[in-house]
């Protein structure tokens, strides 16, 4: 016997999961958390930080992420950092892909590690594959469907897949709002998060906020009740009329999925009436692009999207320049502005739209996240230019 046949064989590390893009590509890798398969558009994320507010946000219902930092859940997960306001609902991401193994988490906060979190939640998960590869990919074609599959038993029915991810038609008419928003209608008073104190509590409101939940994150909530606001938060398709009736300071136009423009289709008239109203208003992320819909502009899909915490906006109103966390793939369209409507923020990657204001008017909203979760807290200062424009509105009154 020689030595070469005395050797040990190489381990034959079989397939456990795969994505399945729907032109054909079947890129191999091994699964985690959730088993199953699960069908969606891939975008890449390049934040370094807060996965797990990533992975919960649920602007990102219908969409499977890819991580472009290569090293995810090394700080494992807790129940603080999750962002998603209705536990019941769709957790957000329906699959996440990472370049390397998820390691043991080394945090003195992570009380689960990621890979059971995944389970828990329902969220397919593959790693070890090439993630810039699949990037540049994206940079180059734009987002493409895909399906996402995890089967411990390496076994799959690729011609499935393949005609799953072929046949869906993607998020551009869809109307994911419903997955996502509350069933009804609930307060909110719990303030951020403090070093060594936790999470407080808004016991003096100043103001009384009625938020407009499209996929609305816990973030956003706490730093309304954290500029003074008791905050009511109603499902998408709560009637102008009842809002009104509850005699807000200020709306609030949340963020969430989907394509703006079928979620419009009965949003805008309520936007519409409260704009009509006088009353402040503020939107954030799709919130944003309705509020466009709703003054006549129009939205669009966009190539690749904006996803990451390391985004440049330029804020037109002061000059000043702001890193911004973002997650959107469709974009107001800066050309169908109409008169009485102006731009206030532009992405400094391509100078897409980032922000309106309407003139002569309490109503303002950004497309990217100023709650910073997860992200840098450039952006805080909108919720105090809607805290202003609140009181000054009362003083008027």
């Amino acid at each position: 016997m020689t030595a070469s046949e005395n050797a040990p064989a190489w381990p034959d590390h079989k397939p456990t999961a795969l994505l399945v893009l729907a032109d054909g590509t079947v890129l191999e890798g091994f699964g985690l958390g959730a088993e199953g398969h699960a069908v969606g558009e891939v975008c890449f994320n390049t934040a370094m930080t807060g996965y797990e507010e990533i992975l919960t946000d649920p602007s990102y219902a219908g969409q499977i992420i890819t991580f472009t930092f290569p090293h995810i859940g090394n700080v494992g997960t807790n129940e603080e950092d999750i962002e998603t306001v209705n536990m019941a609902a769709t957790p957000g991401a329906r699959g996440v892909i990472l370049r390397s193994a998820i390691t043991d988490p080394s945090n003195y906060r992570a009380t689960k590690h990621l890979d059971q979190w995944l389970k828990a939640r329902g969220i397919i998960g593959l790693s070890g594959i090439d993630t810039r590869a699949l990037t540049a990919l994206i940079r180059s074609k734009g987002m493409p469907n895909a399906v996402i599959a995890h089967a411990r038993n390496g076994e799959f029915d690729l011609h499935g897949l393949k005609e799953e991810a072929r046949e869906w038609p993607g998020l551009e008419g869809m109307d994911l709002v419903p997955m996502v928003t509350s069933g009804q209608r609930f307060t909110w008073d719990e303030t951020p998060w403090v070093w060594g104190n936790g999470f407080g509590q808004q016991t003096a409101p100043e103001f009384n906020v009625v938020a407009i939940d499209y996929g609305i994150k816990r973030n956003i909530l706490r730093l309304l009740a954290g500029v003074g606001a008791k905050v009511t938060v109603v499902p998408a398709t709560t009637a102008a009329e009842d809002i009104l009736a509850m005699k807000p300071d200020g709306v609030f136009l949340s963020n969430g999925p989907g394509d703006p423009a079928a979620t419009g289709k009965y949003a805008v008239p309520v936007i519409q009436k409260v704009i009509a109203s006088g009353t402040p208003t503020f939107g954030i992320c799709l919130g944003h692009q309705m509020l466009g819909l709703a003054v006549g502009a129009k939205t669009m899909k966009m190539h690749q999207g904006h996803h990451g915490a390391n985004h440049p906006v330029k804020d037109e109103t002061t000059g000043k320049v702001e890193i911004t966390s973002m997650n959107h793939g469709f974009a107001v369209d800066q050309a169908t502005l109409p008169k009485g409507a102006t731009q206030t923020h532009i992405s400094l990657f391509d100078g897409s739209n980032c922000g309106i204001a309407l003139e002569g008017k309490p109503v303002f909203s950004v497309q990217y996240h100023p709650e910073a979760s997860p992200g840098p807290r450039d952006s805080h200062y909108l919720f105090q230019r809607f805290a202003d424009l609140m009181r000054k509105n009362k003083r008027a009154a």
